[in-house]
């Protein structure tokens, strides 16, 4: 049973939480949910389940469509390159520049969505996507290839902050794993499978024929999110009172609790303060106020451009951000640097696969993925609120982080299997097997590195995503780029074991902060509340 009980010592660092109420007297317990709703049935956490559902379904169809618009190129390669006469090493510039184009992205556009709501910019980007595939299907020039990839980049940034601030906004905490996990199954889904429908276009009806069914779907997705997407900022003052003012309260009123029913030997709490029930006189918004097209935060111009470099200051500042952002870097790197290499290795002796056959390899990612998702998913949450019962019923961020490291060795041994296989001209079905496993063992660090951010930071849960997303995208520039020249000199086989070894030394960092990752917080909290200070409301 669910209770709207709020309990947060202000002693405790940044992301601790009781999300577990034990009853003494009953032998009984209730979920605490977390963060705390307020009394408004418009609030986004108080939304019924089926409102929820419609709005990540829509949220993960465009994270789906912006990595398939990024990724469906590469099957394209060998009749572009027959058609249009650019070489195979031009197409892999072009593809590392829009990985470049990723990491600049979100940092212009993002404080947008701090402003004027998640809606909006959902919609441009996606209307801008549109407008982008038609571009690719009218391709003629080097710089029509240049600035297809860079502006579908620079705009497809948006999609990974986005969904990090929609998931902050609607999910409590016992949810986070089991959202984001979902979401980085759908973001695979973009990567692998739009390759292998690509694959099957460009043989039947030409490679231009992908752009056009880019275009069409991106197109349906525009209609649903102009009359189906509601907004999720959501800043409204709790009984009137405002925001600063309710805050410190909450902070007062929590501490007198503290003091007055919690034994300094850390036993359970008999009573904790009710959060109201929802106000059932506050009228709920009408299907046009919904749609509006925008909101408007109390986010001022100067605090606008601050969030263009404060992720920056919060990347170099809080160690935790900087490392996932490196974790979730590497592990994108181990989904993306593969399909780069297929499309340039396997198109060759002794395999000689056309675009469909390329396009079909990306189904062992995808099945990977796809029973990492169903395994983990659950696992995730379900792993955090066994070890918070252990403690009492105090959520630690961390404890998310077990998963990474349980999974840690699929990673380095798929992508082993996958660059050796292919080095020793293997049959196919040995680095198809190592993409497989390969895929299995990203999802739970991946989605791992998400959540603890959103646990740990939740009030700059975008500043900070905006920081993974540039350290990631970074990253998978930097191994694009250098993939055929470090090929060239070294060999495949000693590529994909170096990188192996990079992917495993990565992963067991989660270690430190497993044991020290408390502490950490509680050394940057101070630094924590200032780069939060300026609330757009009660959660913002």
């Amino acid at each position: 049973m669910s209770s709207y009980n709020h309990f947060t010592d202000p002693e405790w660092p940044p992301g601790t939480v009781r999300i577990e109420d034990y009853s003494q007297s009953t032998g009984t317990s209730d979920l605490i949910l977390e963060p705390k709703p307020s009394r408004d049935p418009n609030d986004p956490l108080n939304w019924p389940r089926w409102r929820k559902n419609l709005n990540f379904a829509l949220v993960s169809y465009y994270v789906m469509m912006v990595l398939a618009l990024i990724d469906v190129a590469t099957v394209t390669w060998g009749p572009v390159n027959a058609d249009l006469g650019f070489s195979f090493a031009l197409l892999n510039d072009s593809y590392a520049a829009g990985c470049g184009a990723l990491c600049i992205g979100g940092i212009f556009l993002i404080p947008f969505a701090l402003k004027f709501g998640r809606r909006p910019i959902y919609i441009l980007s996606t209307a801008v996507q549109g407008g982008i595939s038609v571009w690719s299907a009218k391709m003629e020039t080097v710089a029509d290839l240049m600035l297809v990839n860079i502006l579908s980049c620079i705009v497809g940034s948006l999609a990974e902050v986005l969904v990090q601030m929609t998931i902050a906004d609607v999910f409590f905490v016992h949810e986070r794993g089991l959202m984001n996990t979902i979401y980085y199954w759908f973001m695979t889904v973009g990567v692998t499978l739009a390759p292998l429908a690509g694959g099957f276009i460009t043989l039947s009806q030409g490679w231009r024929w992908v752009w056009w069914w880019m275009a069409i779907l991106f197109g349906a997705g525009l209609l649903a999110f102009v009359f189906l997407y509601e907004e999720t900022l959501f800043c409204e003052p709790i009984d009137g009172v405002p925001v600063a003012e309710q805050m410190m309260l909450e902070k007062v009123l929590d501490k007198r609790d503290i003091d007055a029913e919690v034994a300094r030997e850390g036993q359970a709490v008999q009573e904790l303060p009710k959060v109201p029930e929802i106000d059932r006189s506050i009228p709920l918004k009408s299907y046009r106020q919904k749609l509006a097209l925008w909101s408007n935060s109390t986010l001022s111009t100067g605090q606008l451009m601050k969030h263009i470099y404060q992720p920056f200051l919060v990347m170099s500042s809080i160690p935790a951000v900087f490392f996932m952002a490196l974790q979730y870097g590497i592990m994108t790197a181990c989904t993306t640097v593969p399909v780069t290499t297929l499309s340039s290795v396997m198109t060759l002796p002794p395999y000689n696969f056309g675009a469909a056959q390329i396009g079909l390899m990306g189904i062992p990612p995808f099945l990977g993925t796809s029973l990492a998702t169903l395994v983990c998913g659950p696992l995730s949450d379900y792993i955090a609120m066994y070890l918070a019962k252990r403690n009492g019923g105090i959520f630690e961020p961390e404890m998310r982080l077990w998963l990474s490291l349980i999974f840690a060795p699929l990673v380095p041994a798929g992508l082993f299997m996958f660059g050796i296989g292919l080095n020793n001209g293997s049959h196919w079905l040995l680095p198809a097997f190592g993409l497989g496993v390969c895929g299995f063992g990203v999802v739970p660090p991946s989605s791992a590195a998400l959540t603890y951010l959103t646990d740990a930071y939740t009030d700059i849960i975008a500043d900070s995503i905006v920081g993974v997303t540039f350290i990631r995208n970074l990253i998978s520039t930097v191994f694009v780029f250098a993939l055929q020249p470090w090929c060239d000199r070294v060999g495949l086989t000693w590529f994909y074991v170096t990188f192996g070894l990079i992917s495993l030394v990565t992963l067991l960092g989660n270690v430190v902060f497993i044991y020290f990752g408390k502490r950490f917080r509680v050394i940057v909290a101070a630094r924590y509340r200032g780069f939060s200070a300026q609330k757009l409301g009660p959660r913002e």
